[in-house]
């Protein structure tokens, strides 16, 4: 298995223990627990429209360790912003959004270097 294999499934364990009662987490359940640290609200319900926006601020968090997104600061309704600074390829896609997940997990000690 390889380091990013590794540090994918460590993820997984971590939130799987703390938030879906051990059933390894889909990658938009990811983007959503991101996307509502990111917000810094806490937890609350969410319309559906505000669950698809949280799933983007997650993604546009954990990119912004990257060169395609940019993290701008917060618009007046508080949520955060972000600038696309170059688009996603698609040859490739699935593994950049990992690895920036991983980055961003990282970032938050979740895993270790």
């Amino acid at each position: 298995m390889e380091n990013s294999d590794r540090d994918w499934e460590k993820i997984l364990d971590f939130l799987a223990r703390r938030f879906t009662g051990g059933e390894h987490p889909g990658i938009d359940t990811v983007l959503f627990l991101i996307g509502v640290q990111e917000l810094g609200m806490g937890p609350q319900k969410f319309s559906r429209d505000d669950k698809i926006n949280l799933m983007h601020v997650g993604l546009c968090a954990a990119l912004s360790l990257t060169p395609f997104c940019e993290r701008t600061g917060k618009g007046p309704d508080g949520w955060p912003l972000f600038l696309q600074k170059k688009s996603l390829p698609e040859a490739g896609r699935e593994q950049i959004v990992r690895d920036a997940l991983i980055a961003y997990f990282r970032r938050q000690g979740v895993i270790d270097d």
